[in-house]
């Protein structure tokens, strides 16, 4: 697909999020807010991650149900935690988990602990002394966190995968990460034009309010909003590469071509 695709996703998920924005804002809170009582909770923290997959299917089929003309209603909110997809989706939650400790475990070899205590004293403009961190080590530490963003995106297939095609969990992450990286081009610009007009909202807040609260408040709110439509463009992407699901079933799609 050409690269301009990734752009038409993101103006696709903005469309999506337009139909019933109320809805959809509400089942992402709803997400968050259960993954922070989860995660509050010691013994259920890494519950949280392997989740993952459960709640983003969520997302996904709201999107279905907006795409379809349907009414987005609460028990959306189910969807995948009913079983046998849960157990399923908690397989691929697993593998969220150990990719994202292998990086962790890289970064905590590649990058000095220190120099995430060093940094914020080193752009304080106030400081006398600030520390001195070096641009390799910055450069280090965003090569990392892109690693982190590009897993995610090339795993964001894997739970609709599973759900909807009733895939493995290693058969669905195989396809995800094999469906981004042939259309890589579509990706990047997805992710681009996703990025770039959030940093100007973001820059465009900054000089109307300042740097105060409401400042952080107002960047805190848009930032979840632009990850809402960042889902809604992914569900978008998954229609287009592996075909509209017909309803809340799985429905087969022919892979061979």
């Amino acid at each position: 697909m050409p690269a301009i695709t990734g752009w038409n996703w993101f103006k696709e998920g903005v469309g999506l999020f337009r139909k019933q924005p109320a809805a959809l804002t509400t089942l992402l809170f709803a997400n968050i807010l259960f993954a922070a009582v989860v995660g509050a909770i010691p013994v259920l923290n890494m519950a949280t991650n392997v989740l993952i997959p459960s709640l983003s299917m969520a997302v996904m089929m709201a999107c279905l149900m907006i795409d379809n003309g349907q009414r987005v209603t609460p028990a959306v909110l189910l969807t995948g935690f009913r079983q046998p997809v849960l157990l399923r989706l908690c397989k691929v939650g697993l593998i969220y988990v150990a990719v994202w400790l292998l990086l962790s475990v890289v970064e905590r070899v590649i990058v000095d602990p220190e120099i995430y205590r060093q940094l914020p004293q080193s752009i304080e403009a106030n400081a006398a002394q600030p520390p001195q961190v070096f641009f390799g080590d910055v450069l280090t530490i965003l090569v990392i966190r892109t690693l982190y963003i590009v897993t995610l995106i090339a795993l964001a297939f894997a739970a609709p995968l599973a759900y909807w095609q009733q895939m493995s969990p290693g058969k669905a992450v195989f396809y995800s990460f094999f469906a981004v990286v042939r259309n890589v081009r579509v990706f990047l610009t997805l992710l681009l034009s996703w990025f770039g007009i959030m940093f100007l909202i973001f820059l465009t807040l900054m000089l109307l309010l300042g740097g105060g609260k409401a400042s952080l408040v107002a960047i805190t709110w848009v930032g979840f909003l632009f990850v809402l439509l960042l889902q809604c463009a992914l569900y978008a992407g998954y229609r287009h590469i592996f075909g509209k699901p017909a309803d809340s079933e799985a429905r087969p799609v022919d892979l061979s071509k």
